[in-house]
């Protein structure tokens, strides 16, 4: 998901639902879904940390 206030991707959630107006997320360090609907520019799938050592 990316960070508004940063424009950076962060980790720690994933999509709850999908509605026709965005995504609803989920925080999961507690479960709480979030209440503001969010477009798909600010939603991606992880990247997979696999690979390299130094990444």
């Amino acid at each position: 998901m990316r960070n508004r206030y940063q424009g950076t991707w962060v980790r720690g959630f994933e999509v709850a639902e999908f509605t026709e107006g965005g995504y609803r997320i989920r925080r999961l360090s507690d479960g709480s879904v979030l209440s503001e609907l969010f477009s798909r520019d600010d939603v991606r799938r992880q990247r997979s940390r696999q690979g390299f050592w130094w990444h």
